[in-house]
């Protein structure tokens, strides 16, 4: 393949000979780059219709991942974006495309986990990332998705669309719509939470799948996590809460079939151990909280969900003319078992706790 004019922009250890598409990402071009020194890197040019500004997505990232290198002792635990030479993180091209670059560090990632180890170092690489980055000044970053998390904000426009109903679909899920509104008092709790000061502003990731860290071909421990993409103030309990929404959960996330979907609360207690082992920098209060974290952002997906499908799917890409819907119910299907089983999310947060926050 042509070697990419961007790569030449970077401060690289060697003058680059290969460039080849890398990896199974949907969203950024990602190559493969090698130098004649044997030096690897990734080289990704950034998908600015997802990402609308590079610069303020790019500032995070590197203020992030900059302040991780100098905490972690193993430097392979945190990403190297290289400079250009002009000494920023990112180089836009003649045709206005953003493109960066960082150390190819030696892995492998995971799309779901072969055993329960495998879900544990998740919960490792994403309890870590929030400890090693508890005392950055999360108010410096940019909210690069306004309001992403603000269960708040979510059921104002869930509201709205329930009210407008533009495609006349209301009538026919007056069940879920129903449940969610029951739902809003408690999933909205936490962002009230956040505004009056009771939880605090953390670096979060957001987007927290076992596919975002990557692990040692070796010895299968978690090293860093991947795709900073997301990466905003927030809450810590939504990542820790994504995270089981997806992992823990015993269906996918559009499943027709609901009776299909639970919680599988002995993989709740393996991330949860393995979560609370790494981010001793929690507050009581927000361990308290981790099981409601869960449950919240399982609520807002839901509620965004059936937005979408009220709206006509103008949003989440769809496969069929039902998809939304499909997803929406599967995960309220999971909210109501949540819901059912708090007492018990509950006393597991609290035995690992006890046992873990010594």
């Amino acid at each position: 393949m042509e070697i990419e004019k961007s790569a030449y922009a970077f401060q690289f250890d060697g003058k680059p000979i290969s460039c080849v598409s890398f990896g199974h990402g949907h969203i950024n071009h990602t190559l493969k780059l090698t130098t004649d020194t044997g030096a690897e890197y990734v080289l990704q040019k950034i998908n600015k219709y997802v990402f609308r500004d590079p610069v303020r997505l790019m500032a995070n990232v590197s203020a992030v991942t900059d302040f991780l290198r100098t905490r972690v002792g193993d430097l392979r635990m945190a990403l190297h974006f290289i400079p250009t030479h002009d000494g920023l993180y990112y180089y836009r091209d003649m045709d206005g495309e953003f493109w960066r670059a960082y150390d190819f560090v030696g892995g492998f990632c995971l799309d779901a986990p072969e055993s329960d180890e495998d879900f544990y170092q998740s919960a490792l690489a994403f309890g870590r990332f929030q400890d090693l980055l508890s005392d950055f000044p999360a108010e410096t970053l940019y909210e690069t998705i306004p309001e992403f998390h603000n269960t708040v904000d979510r059921y104002r426009q869930f509201k709205e669309s329930v009210k407008n109903d533009s495609v006349g679909r209301a009538a026919g899920v007056q069940k879920e719509i129903q449940f969610l509104m029951d739902m809003e008092e408690l999933a909205c709790s936490l962002q009230k939470m956040r505004e009056s000061g009771e939880l605090p502003l953390r670096v979060t990731h957001n987007d927290t799948k076992l596919n975002n860290v990557l692990l040692d071909k070796k010895t299968r421990k978690s090293l860093c996590v991947l795709d900073l993409d997301t990466v905003m103030p927030g809450l810590s309990l939504h990542d820790f809460g994504d995270s089981i929404r997806f992992g823990a959960a015993t269906a996918a996330e559009d499943e027709e079939d609901v009776s299909k979907m639970r919680l599988d609360l002995h993989l709740f207690e393996v991330y949860t151990r393995g979560f609370l082992e790494a981010a001793k920098a929690l507050t009581d209060t927000e361990v308290k909280m981790l099981p409601l974290g869960a449950l919240s952002i399982t609520v807002e997906l839901a509620t965004r969900f059936l937005k979408d499908y009220l709206d006509g799917d103008l949003y989440f890409k769809t496969a069929y003319p039902e998809h939304n819907l499909v997803r929406a119910r599967s995960q309220i299907k999971l909210a109501a078992d949540m819901f059912s089983k708090l007492d018990n999310m509950n006393r597991i947060v609290a035995e690992v706790s006890a046992k873990v926050r010594k």
